[in-house]
C-alpha cells in the first residue's frame, strides 16, 4: 500500500524569460493554495493526500499543470476554483475533472 492515497505534483519550473513554463502561469501560488486547503480540510498526511511541487514534469506546453498519482491523472488548471474542483471532485470523491484533464 502506498504511503499517501494520493500524491499530487504540481509543475513550478521556471524557464528563461520567453520561454513557456509552468511558473509563468501561477502554478507556485496555486500549489501553494492546494497544499494550503489540503491542510485546512485535514486530508493532508498519512494515508491522505500529499501536495509537491516539483521540477520541469516535461509538459510545459499544455500547462500549467498537475499530476495526480497513483491514477496517473494530467490536469490543467487556470485558477483556485479549478483547483478546488480538482480537490472536491478527484482526491476526496474519486471522480476524474474530464473538463480540466489533459
Amino acid at each position: 500500500m502506498s504511503y499517501f492515497q494520493h500524491h499530487v505534483f504540481f509543475c513550478c519550473n521556471q524557464r528563461a524569460e520567453g520561454e513557456t513554463c509552468c511558473a509563468n502561469h501561477g502554478a507556485v501560488e496555486l500549489q501553494t493554495y492546494a497544499k494550503e486547503r489540503i491542510s485546512a480540510l485535514g486530508l493532508n498526511g498519512k494515508g491522505q493526500i500529499r501536495v509537491n511541487k516539483a521540477g520541469c514534469l516535461g509538459r510545459c506546453d499544455d500547462g500549467p499543470l498537475l499530476v495526480v498519482y497513483p491514477e496517473e491523472t494530467w490536469y490543467t488548471f487556470v485558477d483556485k476554483s479549478d483547483i478546488d474542483e480538482i480537490i472536491a471532485e478527484h482526491l476526496q470523491n474519486g471522480r476524474v475533472v474530464e473538463r480540466l484533464k489533459i
